[in-house]
Order: structure tokens, then sequence, then C-alpha cells
């Protein structure tokens, strides 16, 4: 959608906030908080306080006093379903009539709305097509403008000091659902988020090397790198205690195959 401004048209920011430092925040990203109205949240029943806490700081150092905030109930989903993309496309749709709603109560015309976004919009998270998906049934009407941000794997590269492509060489993104499957033909690097099952343990460890993180970006940051032979137990056994310690966890990694040049 175009991100020019008419007459009576309502705007939404699509706001990545970065991995969870305060600092990640771009001032593209700073300055399009400061023109919001409305910041639109779906609350997920087990989102984490610090998080939350967060993104009040954001607000309290970038937003309008007068900003206002609305708030929807997330629908849930299944997170072992038999047809995952089935189900995953009921829960956007599902997501997409909550947050429409959101938009038609209280995003009034020529207003300002946002969603502030963890890490970068365009990585694995659904708000771009959600909203393609309300302007596509023709009854909501806005235009909106994405604000690239600072993504889980960028930092994780930089924490470990690392680049995540070698000379020549491409690496890709993907899931632990997908690494489960096989490790992806013809690349050598392969960064994994979303992994719930440490499917890290599951590869043949002959030659890589990882580089985990968790909480990236914030005060609770853990980060353990070296041969997966050597540290694939200490990366269970301190991600297990984080999770018993938080509640939550949120990591991401980079497998590597040394022999590739």
């Amino acid at each position: 959608m175009a991100c020019g401004r008419l007459l009576g048209v309502r705007k939404i920011y699509v706001i990545g906030i970065g991995a969870g430092d305060p600092d990640h925040l771009t001032l593209q990203a700073a300055k399009a908080i400061g023109r919001t109205d409305v910041f639109f949240l779906l609350d997920k029943g087990d989102t984490k306080e610090s998080l939350i806490e967060l993104r009040r700081r954001m607000l309290k150092a970038y937003a309008r006093p007068s900003r206002r905030i609305a708030e929807g109930r997330d629908p849930d989903r299944d997170r072992t379903p038999a047809d995952y993309e089935g189900t995953i496309a009921n829960w956007r749709h599902r997501r997409s009539e909550v947050t429409e709603a959101l938009i038609r109560e209280h995003l009034l015309d020529e207003e300002t709305g946002a969603f502030l976004v963890w890490g970068d919009p365009s990585l694995y998270d659904s708000t771009i097509s959600i909203l393609d998906e309300i302007l596509a049934r023709g009854e909501t009407t806005f235009t909106y403008e994405v604000i690239p941000g600072v993504s889980s794997v960028s930092t994780l590269a930089a924490k470990h000091r690392i680049g995540l492509n070698r000379v020549g060489r491409p690496f890709q993104v993907t899931t632990g659902r997908r690494l489960a499957e096989q490790w992806p033909a013809d690349v050598d690097d392969v960064i994994v988020m979303l992994d719930a099952h440490q499917t890290f343990g599951g590869v043949d460890a002959e030659g890589v090397d990882i580089y985990w993180g968790a909480y990236l970006g914030t005060e609770d940051e853990l980060l353990i790198s070296g041969p997966l032979a050597e540290v694939s137990d200490e990366i269970r056994r301190v991600r297990a205690e984080a999770r018993e310690r938080h509640g939550w966890i949120m990591d991401t990694y980079l497998l590597r195959r040394r022999d590739a040049g």
C-alpha cells in the first residue's frame, strides 16, 4: 500500500522496535511513534511483563502525552496442529478480524495508528499480511507504512561478533520445524528461529558450530557458542533453567558447517 497521506484517510505505521534493547529503536521509528495517535496492542494472554514494560518505556520516551492505546485479545491457536499451514491461515484470518475491529473503532479519519512489532516486521511477523487481508476485504480503508527494525538475527550476529554469510556463499533463515525435516540443501549456514523443541539436538553435529542466543538485547541475554557436539547439552541446560526462571524464552541460533571454507 502506498505510503502517501491523503486528506481524510487514516494511516497506520508498522514499526519494528528491535529485539529487546531500547537503544535498538531507530530514529525513524522514534519519529513515527511521536506522530502516532493510537497504538494497537494484541494481548496474547501469556505476554510477558518485561516485554510489556519495554513498550511502556518506548511510549513514555517518544509518544505524545495524548496518545491512546487500543487493546484486543489475540486469538488462540493450536501449537501442535496436524495441518500447520491451514491452522496458521485460519489463525491469521481470525487475527485480522480482531485487528480490523480495533482499527474501525479507535482510529478516526486523518489519525495515525501504529503496531509495535518485535524485531523487524518483515521477518516472521504477520502484521503486514493481516493488514493486506483487511484492505482486500474492502470494508476498512487506510494507508500503511512499514518502519524496519533490528531483528533478533542481526542482533545474534552482532553479539557473537560474526557475519551471517561467508564469502560467495548463501545463508538461510528457517524454523525449527523445517530443520527437523532436513538441513536446507546447498547451504552451510542456517539461522533457526521459532524452535521450541531444540531441534539442533537432532542435527548431525560432525563439523558443525552453533552460535546461540536467548533474550537477545535484554538484561537477561544469554549467549553460548562452540562446536555443536560440545555445547549442545549446555544449551539445553541453560535454556531449561532460564525458561523455568522467567516462565518463557525466545531464542535464535546459527548452525555453521566448518568445512565449508
